[in-house]
């Protein structure tokens, strides 16, 4: 595989019974890269996404991700990656510091790294002054941010994000996608499913999942110049009529 492809799906399918909810997709994202994997309910993009984080097994075809295969490797791919659901993972009853400190451990960081990144972490995000706050205290959007901050503090190759800007308001997203901009600067690939379509626009490329199915898959300029539309909503609503499951 090429070094700079650090996520390669080929037929990769995942069916529950007589039912396919991901059926023979392939596509490759690239170092760095931010990729909106995009779809709207019962598209499968979740079901892709938990099999390329070594969460759930294909039934047919395969993947590699931090150059690991995903069906006898899943182990190592969870500990090359980082992962952020619209859930986040943070534990309310401990303190900014405690969070950061259990992840550390968890992630096998020394811990002279883990203090020092804390302090470095916690600057960048303008979080001092809450070093000892609980947070179930924190407003969302701040949460937001640590369990991002979190998801990275390992400093995986790979970070899947999983509609991590759901329930906030517009100025709090866009200061989320700066955090992302900031870790793809650094080298880490960022795959993120949203269902905001002005989102879809910040990222590099963007598949959109149709039934099981990758229908697309462009930079969102040439995406609007296929389908004739002026922005990601006209792609996303020219490809989502046809589609034939939901909620």
């Amino acid at each position: 595989m090429d070094n700079h492809v650090v996520i390669k799906a080929e037929g990769l399918t995942k069916k529950f019974g007589d039912f396919t909810a991901t059926d023979h997709i392939s596509f490759e994202v690239h170092r760095g890269e931010i990729f909106g994997f995009l779809g709207a309910n019962g598209a499968g993009k979740t079901t892709a996404m938990r099999m390329l984080c070594g969460l759930s097994r294909p039934s047919e075809g395969n993947a590699i991700v931090a150059g690991f295969d995903v069906k006898d490797h899943y182990e190592d791919v969870k500990r090359h990656i980082g992962y952020m659901s619209q859930k986040f993972s943070l534990y309310d009853d401990l303190t900014v510091e405690e969070n950061l400190k259990l992840f550390g451990g968890i992630y096998g960081m020394p811990r002279k790294k883990v203090a020092e990144m804390i302090t470095a972490l916690l600057k960048d995000l303008g979080f001092e002054s809450e070093r000892k706050t609980m947070v179930r205290s924190l407003p969302l959007g701040w949460k937001q941010k640590l369990a991002f901050s979190l998801s990275i503090f390992h400093e995986p190759q790979i970070v899947f994000l999983d509609e991590p800007t759901g329930g906030v308001d517009p100025v709090t997203r866009r200061q989320f996608w700066e955090l992302i901009y900031k870790a793809a600067d650094r080298g880490i690939t960022v795959f993120v499913t949203t269902h905001y379509m002005d989102e879809a626009e910040y990222c590099d490329r963007v598949s959109i999942m149709v039934d099981g199915k990758i229908r697309a898959l462009d930079t969102p300029d040439n995406l609007k110049k296929q389908f004739g539309g002026e922005s990601m909503y006209d792609v996303f609503y020219a490809l989502a009529r046809g589609a034939k499951r939901g909620d």
